[in-house]
Order: structure tokens, then C-alpha cells, then sequence
């Protein structure tokens, strides 16, 4: 596990050809519709028709999400995936074919009639996009998976609005005839690399389609509303979408107004901006150690937040210059600061909504997990247009600078962060967890992808050493697990917020609490059923030696009600680690060579319910155990 990389996605063909397909679709999108902008100023088009235009092709691009995104929900659903990216990208010849005669011909009137023919396109693509990935990724792949994919969609869409811009520039009188050549061959490219995508069952092949786009729309916001944590997750890949277009929006006016530079000038602040999140996305992975990790979204709102204020603080007036080339404003001075701020925004951008992606794939059933990233593009789309007109209200009504639209998003996306935390606890929870984890403990994890179920119950047994058990083992395991534990460690002051917002389940020995250790198997019993991972450490207690205890019967009385399969792990190294027993408090304090410890998380294959018995189990978690306390 701490061997694997990310990219060696990059070489199997259950993802390489989708990765293809996603990057040059959106290659091609930008491409097209910054050459149509680049056509208006080859063909002179006066000034006030121009802008009409460019404010008018984002929105024709748009608005197929509104009225076909239920619709495609439905069909992504219905059809076998692989088949119906082919279909879709066979649509994409044929509307580049509508565009290249536009270009031809110099239309503008049949080059919006094919821009929006493009967002019916992508709108069909779009929950076949995210939903697939789940499919064809282990759950510990989802996080580096998806980082790949926002990589990929950040560089695709800078790199075509540079090479769509550049077309005329370049090709001169030959202009519409290189960009109708390169959309066509784009699609086309694109179409033959869908043809080498495995196969991907459909989620629900039984489905009947419903053709009303109103009450479908509300019927798949309605369904992505079920699950808290899901919603909310959704409303934050808004949020990034919301805070994404305000920025970048702006970067035109504020290269050439703040920075005092002009178009090459804002394509470089683009550029760092989308590396920025490129470079974030793809760092998630390492950060997560390959779980969905949600505590990464704190840490991405909370950077956000600080690199945009300092943004605003960083050019607060106008600037002193104009026509500065990049490297004129690279060696000017303030101008390392700002670079920083627009590479910091991007690289949490990154952090923030790359795990959102991965929680939506892995807490939403197969059936319906297209049908909820339709209602996820329903809702972009308005948070979308909701930034394009407050960024035009603020302006134009308002009179507000950049630098102060700035500030004002910077406000804004603290109080939405805290909005969403405060409401599901659990991001800021794991946010903390995260952050104790990788500052007291270095984990080596070995033997958990191969042997923890990718979906299903399970039992999870392990020896218990020390209060920070149930976290260390959260940051290991690819899924949300309920971890049972003693009530008094679950009452631990700080340590219980953090257990009860995991769902963790508090028991009682039978002579301490009958009805509280009653009620715990009651509740392992229903989250087994469920088809939840359920932890528990059979020693009933911490060891005070570094020795294993005996396994109780406990885990016996599990398994007679609901036969899962049983999972032995164990951990390696706790004992000589901070907050073990091996010392007393005071001993404990003095020791700081303890912090930073390596800790090993060792894991076998599943022994089944049926068969399993305390000592067997306890045999078995001994032998992984060795001798490293």
C-alpha cells in the first residue's frame, strides 16, 4: 500500500482510455468554444455585438444541464456504460461536424446552435463521468482516482482555451479551416479511445425512463438529498464550482486592471490557478493514504479561505503599470506573493473537492449513483449561473473592485465551510482525527486492500494497546468503520465528540451495565445487516504490559446472531508509542522521541462467521502480532 502510486492507473486499461476520453472531451469543449470567441475578433465584429455574444455562449452552454440533466441520470443508469460513452462521443463527431461547417461558413448563428448541441453532449456524459469510477476502482483507489480525473480536467480545460485562443492567432486567413480540422479530429480521437473502454454494467438495466425533465429534476435532487454526509458533499462540489467561476471570471479584468498585464498576462494566471488544483488533486492520495479521506475538505476550506484573503491584501489597488509582460510582472515586485496566493487557491481547491468526489462515489448505491451525479450537475449549473451574475451585480451595481470581490468570497466561503461542518460534523471530525494521526503516529499499513472487503459486512477483530486504537485504524481502512469500545474510552473528554460523530458504539461489561452492553449488540448486529464494517478489540480492555489478552466470548455472540466474514488485524508498534500504558502520564509527557512513531497495521484474509471462534481469532491476530509491541 505505502508502495502504490496513483499513476500506475495510468498504465491499465480498465482506466487509461476513460482518462483519455474525460480529458480530451473537455480538451475539445474549451477548445471549440475559445475559438469561437477568437473568430468574433478575426472576423472584427464590432464591440458591442462581441460582447454580446461572449456573454451569451456561456450561457447556451449551460443551459442543456437544467432541462436534460435528469434525463441523462436516467440513461446512465439504464444502458451499459462503455456503450454509452461510445454513443456519446459519436454524438460529439456529429455536433463538431455542425461546428466545423460554422467556422466554414464564419456563422455565428450555427456555432451557437452546435455550442449548445455541445452542453447536450456533456450533459449526457456528465453522470456517466463520476459514476463509472466507482466501478472500475478498488475504494482505496477512489481518492487518487478521482485526483487523477480533476487533474486532468484542470490541465485539459487550461491547455484548449490556450490552444483555442492561439488558432487564429496563429493560422491567420486559414483560421476557420485549422479549428473546423481540430474539433473534428478531437472528436473523432476521442470516439476511437471509447471504443478500448471495458466493459461497465449498468446500475439499474431494469429502470423505466421518465421523459418530464421538471418533476425528474426534482425526483434526482430529491434522491441525492437522502444521505446527509452525501447532500452536503454535493453542496460543497457546488461551492467549489460557484468559487471557481467568480475567480476565474474576474482573472481577465483583474490581469489587466490589478496586475497590469493583458491576455497573455490572465492565460498565466489561469495557468498557475489550474495547476494550483491540478497539483492539490493529485496530492490527496498521498495525504489520504489512499482512504476517502473528508478530512482533507477542512483543510482545503480553511487554505482557501486564507490564500484568497491574502490575495485581496496582497494587490489591493489598481496597478502602477501597464502592458507588463509575465516576465515584466514575475520580476516585479509584490508579484511573488500573488503568485503564491493563486497557486495556494488552486492547490486547496484541489484538497477540498477531490474527497467530496470520492465521498458522493462511495456512500452512494451502484443503482443509483448516476441519477445523483444528474441532480450534482442540475445544482452546479445553478451555482454556476448564480457566480456569473453576482460577479455582474457586484460590478456593474455595486461598483466593487476584484480585489474586494475577492475579500467578499474569501468571508463567503469561510461561513459556507462552517455552515457545512457545523451541520455534518463529520468532516470536522475527521479533519481533526487526521491531523492527530499524522502528527503523533507514521503508519505502514500491510495486507488491507487485499483482505478488507471492497463492500458488504464484515467483522474486524484487533488487539487494543492504546486510546489513539480506533483512530489509527480509521486512517487505515479504505471504508467507514463503527468501532466498538469501551464506554469509558468513549467518554474521554474531546475524544467523545470525535467517537460519537464517528458512530462509534459504547458497551459495558454485563456486570458493570447489562442494558448498555446489550444495546451495543443490538447496534453491531443492525450495522452488520446493513453492510457496514464493524471493528471490535475482544480484549475487552487496554493492554497494561504490552502483552495480548485473552479474546472474550463477546465476538463468539456476534458472530452466532449474524455469521459475517472476521477480518484479524493487529497493530505493531503502539506499545513503545505516545498514549500507551508503558509509562505513567507524567512518564509519558517526558518522552518526546515518542511522538512521530512507526506503527505497522497488519491484516489477514477473512475467516468465515461460521466457523470463527475467539481463540481461533485471537491465534490468528498473535501470529500477526509477533513480537513488535
Amino acid at each position: 500500500m505505502s508502495g502504490h502510486s496513483q499513476f500506475a492507473l495510468l498504465r491499465q486499461r480498465r482506466f487509461l482510455p476513460f482518462f483519455i476520453v474525460q480529458s480530451l472531451g473537455a480538451f475539445n469543449d474549451n477548445v471549440y468554444r475559445q475559438a469561437i470567441i477568437a473568430l468574433l475578433f478575426f472576423l472584427g465584429t464590432p464591440i458591442e455585438e462581441r460582447s454580446l455574444y461572449t456573454n451569451l455562449a456561456p450561457a447556451i452552454f449551460i443551459l442543456p444541464y437544467f432541462l436534460f440533466s435528469a434525463l441523462a441520470g436516467q440513461i446512465a443508469e439504464k444502458l451499459e456504460k462503455s456503450r454509452l460513452i461510445v454513443i456519446t462521443t459519436t454524438m460529439e463527431i456529429a455536433i463538431m461536424s455542425l461546428a466545423a461547417l460554422g467556422f466554414l461558413t464564419e456563422s455565428m448563428p450555427v456555432l451557437l446552435v452546435a455550442l449548445f448541441c455541445t452542453g447536450m453532449q456533456s450533459t449526457l456524459f456528465g453522470p456517466v463521468k463520476y459514476s463509472v469510477l466507482p466501478s472500475i476502482l478498488k475504494p482505496e483507489e477512489l481518492t487518487g482516482g478521482n485526483g487523477l480525473v480533476e487533474m486532468g480536467t484542470s490541465l485539459s480545460i487550461l491547455t484548449g482555451m490556450i490552444a483555442g485562443g492561439l488558432i487564429f492567432a496563429l493560422s491567420g486567413s486559414h483560421g476557420p479551416i485549422v479549428a473546423a480540422t481540430a474539433v473534428i479530429v478531437l472528436a473523432v480521437a476521442g470516439n476511437l479511445t471509447a471504443r478500448m473502454i471495458p466493459k461497465v454494467d449498468a446500475g439499474a438495466p431494469d429502470l423505466k425512463i421518465h421523459w418530464n425533465p421538471l418533476p425528474e429534476s426534482l425526483a434526482v435532487l430529491r434522491m441525492a438529498k437522502k444521505q446527509k454526509a452525501v447532500r452536503n458533499a454535493i453542496l460543497g462540489v457546488s461551492w467549489f464550482w460557484f468559487v471557481g467561476t467568480m475567480l476565474t471570471s474576474q482573472l481577465p479584468t483583474y490581469a489587466e486592471v490589478n496586475l497590469g498585464g493583458g491576455s497573455l498576462l490572465y492565460i498565466f494566471a489561469l495557468a498557475l490557478f489550474s495547476l494550483g488544483t491540478g497539483t492539490g488533486s493529485l496530492l490527496c492520495e498521498k495525504l489520504s493514504g489512499r482512504t476517502v479521506e473528508i478530512g482533507l475538505v477542512p483543510l482545503g476550506a480553511f487554505g482557501m479561505t486564507a490564500f484568497m484573503l491574502d490575495l485581496y491584501f496582497a494587490r489591493v489597488g489598481e496597478a502602477a503599470t501597464a502592458g507588463l509582460s509575465i516576465w515584466q510582472f514575475v520580476q516585479a515586485p509584490g508579484s511573488a506573493r500573488i503568485i503564491i496566493d493563486l497557486i495556494g487557491i488552486g492547490l486547496f481547491t484541489g484538497f477540498f473537492v477531490v474527497p467530496l468526489f470520492a465521498l458522493i462515489q462511495s456512500r452512494t448505491a451502484k443503482s443509483e449513483m448516476s441519477r445523483v451525479f444528474a441532480a450534482l450537475n442540475i445544482q452546479n449549473s445553478g451555482f454556476i449561473v448564480l457566480a456569473a451574475g453576482l460577479g455582474l451585480l457586484t460590478q456593474r451595481v455595486l461598483d466593487w473592485t476584484i480585489p474586494q470581490l475577492f475579500l467578499a468570497l474569501a468571508i463567503a466561503n469561510a461561513v459556507v465551510s462552517i455552515y457545512i461542518f457545523t451541520i455534518v460534523p463529520e468532516f470536522l471530525m475527521r479533519f481533526l482525527s487526521w491531523v492527530m494521526v499524522r502528527a503523533l503516529y507514521r503508519l505502514r499499513p500491510h495486507g488491507i486492500e487485499a483482505n478488507v472487503p471492497d463492500e458488504g459486512a464484515a467483522l474486524i477483530v484487533c488487539n487494543h494497546v492504546s486510546y489513539m486504537d480506533a483512530l489509527i485504524l480509521s486512517a487505515t481502512l479504505p471504508r467507514p468503520v463503527r468501532f466498538v469500545m469501551y464506554y469509558k474510552i468513549f467518554n474521554i473528554p474531546v475524544m467523545r465528540w470525535i467517537f460519537r460523530t464517528a458512530k462509534a458504539i459504547p458497551i459495558a461489561g454485563a456486570r458493570e451495565d447489562p442494558a448498555l452492553m446489550q444495546a451495543a449488540f443490538d447496534e453491531v448486529d443492525k450495522a452488520l445487516a446493513e453492510g457496514e464494517l464493524v471493528c471490535i478489540f475482544p480484549e475487552g480492555a487496554l493492554t497494561r504490559d504490552g502483552q495480548m489478552g485473552a479474546f472474550k466470548s463477546g465476538v463468539e455472540k456476534i458472530l452466532e446472531r449474524r455469521p459475517v466474514p472476521v477480518v484479524p488485524m493487529a497493530l505493531r508498534g503502539m506499545w513503545s508509542s505516545m498514549w500507551s500504558r508503558r509509562d505513567t502520564r507524567l512518564g509519558r509527557m517526558r518522552v518526546p522521541r515518542r511522538f512521530r512513531a512507526h506503527v505497522e497495521v497488519v491484516a489477514s484474509a477473512p475467516i468465515a462467521g461460521d466457523v470463527a471462534t475467539a481463540p481461533m481469532l485471537e491465534s490468528q491476530v498473535r501470529q500477526l502480532r509477533g513480537d513488535q509491541a
